[in-house]
């Protein structure tokens, strides 16, 4: 089994920058793209911190990104179900999109002709970066504990555009690191990022944190 997370780690920041996009060119997209990967890494390496872990995700597959797509608006809703009162094909309006819901399409880069990567993207990485980008006071225990993953050993790791970005990094990702924007993404899975890191913590840091 494939240990390699860098499929999953890929698709996942690569979701983020697409439906949270920078207004800049080509330096802040690459700006904004280093900070996605940076959190989608330190969320994997936290949430997978073995080689195990890590092959049986990709054995199995991360779960894709529906879910996300329609809390987004990237993906349209499921239909409903016809109920008769008039409603084409049991949506709102006429034009497929259920009313006050509008539905914008992510664009599609350059050659690009499908959406297979969309299966390699991971709820919860994706929750647990925007948990990141967007809560500081988070970011610095979550890269001690992801440094103590096994994928960090013999490695010399810098995640400083997410632990510490200047202005330009700043500047690039507005979207991404905008706390409100990102909320409904953050709070999916918010609770499970702070009890891993409870869990990295230990009965000692506990006690000295409630006091």
């Amino acid at each position: 089994m494939s240990a390699d997370l860098s499929s999953v780690i890929a698709a996942t920041a690569r979701w983020l920058v697409r439906s949270y996009p920078t207004a800049g060119g080509v330096l802040s997209a690459s700006l904004a793209e280093a900070q996605a990967r940076q959190a989608v890494t330190v969320a994997a390496w936290l949430r997978y911190p073995t080689l195990l872990d890590a092959a049986l995700v990709t054995l199995a597959g991360p779960g894709g990104a529906l879910r996300l797509d329609r809390i987004s608006g990237a993906e349209p809703p499921e239909p409903r179900e016809p109920d008769g009162l008039g409603e084409p094909d049991g949506f709102g309006g006429a034009d497929g999109t259920p009313a006050g819901l509008p539905w914008i399409p992510v664009p599609r880069e350059p050659g690009e002709t499908g959406g297979a990567w969309r299966t390699w993207v991971d709820e919860v990485l994706a929750s647990w970066a925007a948990c990141l980008l967007t809560s500081p006071d988070l970011v610095e225990e979550a890269v001690a504990g992801a440094l103590r993953s096994e994928h960090a050993q013999g490695l010399v790791v810098d995640f400083r555009r997410l632990a510490a970005p200047d202005g330009l990094d700043r500047q690039a990702a507005p979207l991404l690191r905008h706390p409100d924007l990102m909320a409904p993404v953050a709070g999916l899975h918010r609770a499970e990022l702070l009890a891993c890191l409870g869990s990295h913590r230990g009965p000692d840091a506990e006690a000295v944190a409630a006091d």
